[in-house]
């Protein structure tokens, strides 16, 4: 079964009620026509999530058994995001966890009379299970992104004109571990008017100025799906692109089949998994910026450079003629163990005074204050001898170790099945 939010009936509503003290339950959208307008985004920006939780619980009915079953995800939940983070994934009491806990979502579940056996994704409120990890809840982000899902399906390419499975699959999206801003209209208004299959080939830097304003967005992305059906309720072949700027470029491209249009769903997920993937790499890598036109007539202060995406610009010389002193060093934290390890191998360093994590953005790009006596081409050459990439910037330095690809998404290929 692909992936729903929660929708409750009778039997849920006195576990609800036992939930009620620590986070809510989320729930799926209200019933709407599908010429109506889009389906409303989810906000999980503030939440740490973990999916494919499985659990496989017993009661004396239905509701107890469910009610278990999700005690034991918000268990192994934080377990698995305990050692995420860095830590030994220690327990926490169920009512500590029901403080933390933001919300349940059910990705496939059975309910039998006094069985439940599920596969269920946890929500963590980011401040408060980052208190308790001993880590920082901050998470740098890219600058906000206006998004625009084109899906072409039966010759006609849509956005928002009608509701579709495309967009749905995008507002479903949960953000919460992702580097990427995302702004996701929902269709209502004049969203079907403004974004559409034409507007992203408009290269009109002042039209796309006064369009991403009224979003309050910097810059734009642009997901596209490709759905070719073999029969009806038979195969689905989806060709997705990862595009972006006004220009429309090309990031990524990738075909993903699944066997029934039941799965079409599955499919969907999988795809926006994989481009987010992209999405991410190319901020990291430098790759996705806010496009210059976009800024020419705009005051100083709307332009001013974000924490992960505009520091690092090319005016390395600056940096060297000035000598080093206090820097900011951006650096790739894909778990708590590799803070500590960056830092010490900053202190490693000789003429480094101080090496002090100022801005922490787990699975992202944290920010490190370094104090440092010296030629910042030495500092530069003994961080490239330790096997970091670096780049020089004004006032800054970006360092990172070489990226591993990408690793695959749960739906097969094109030339493969999924149910």
């Amino acid at each position: 079964m692909a992936k729903n939010l929660l929708r409750f009936f009778p039997a849920a509503l006195a576990m609800a009620a036992v939930l009620a003290s620590g986070g809510s339950v989320a729930q799926g959208d209200s019933a709407q026509s599908r010429n109506g307008a889009g389906r409303p985004a989810v906000g999980t920006a503030g939440s740490f999530e973990i999916g494919g939780v499985e659990v496989d619980a017993t009661g004396k009915n239905a509701s107890a058994a469910r009610l278990a079953g999700w005690r034991l995800a918000q268990r192994k939940g934080w377990q698995m995001l305990s050692r995420r983070m860095g830590g030994g994934g220690g327990g926490l009491s169920d009512s500590a966890l029901d403080a933390i806990v933001s919300g349940i979502v059910v990705e496939n579940e059975q309910i039998g009379p006094n069985r439940y056996i599920a596969r269920l994704g946890v929500m963590f409120d980011r401040n408060r299970a980052a208190a308790i990890l001993g880590v920082s809840g901050k998470i740098l982000r890219s600058p906000p992104m206006l998004v625009i899902p084109v899906e072409w399906s039966g010759g006609a390419g849509r956005v928002f004109e009608q509701r579709t499975d495309w967009q749905d699959a995008w507002a479903a999206f949960r953000t919460g571990n992702s580097a990427i801003d995302y702004v996701r209209p929902s269709g209502t208004g004049p969203d079907s008017l403004l974004l559409n299959a034409g507007q992203i080939n408009r290269p009109g830097r002042l039209w796309w100025q006064a369009l991403l304003a009224q979003y309050g967005a910097s810059d734009v992305l642009i997901p596209i799906v490709h759905l070719s059906r073999l029969y009806p309720g038979g195969p689905i072949v989806g060709k997705f692109q990862a595009r972006f700027g006004p220009d429309n470029r090309l990031l990524t491209q990738f075909s993903l089949r699944v066997a029934s249009g039941d799965a079409l769903p599955a499919l969907l997920n999988a795809g926006i998994k994989r481009i987010d993937q992209a999405y991410q790499a190319a901020l990291a890598n430098g790759m996705l910026r806010v496009d210059p036109g976009l800024n020419a007539r705009l005051p100083e202060a709307e332009i001013a450079p974000t924490e992960t995406d505009e520091s690092l610009a090319a005016d390395a010389g600056v940096l060297e003629s000035a000598g080093a002193g206090n820097l900011s060093v951006q650096f790739d934290t894909p778990s708590a163990s590799a803070v500590e390890a960056t830092e010490r191998t900053l202190r490693g360093i000789a003429g480094v005074r101080s090496a002090v994590t100022t801005s922490l953005a787990l699975g992202g790009i944290s920010v490190m204050r370094v104090g440092y006596d010296g030629d910042v081409a030495t500092l530069k050459a003994a961080l490239e001898a330790r096997g970091f990439v670096v780049t020089l910037g004004s006032g800054a330095i970006r360092i990172q170790r070489p990226r591993a690809s990408l690793p695959p998404p749960d739906v097969q290929p094109e030339n493969a099945t999924a149910g």
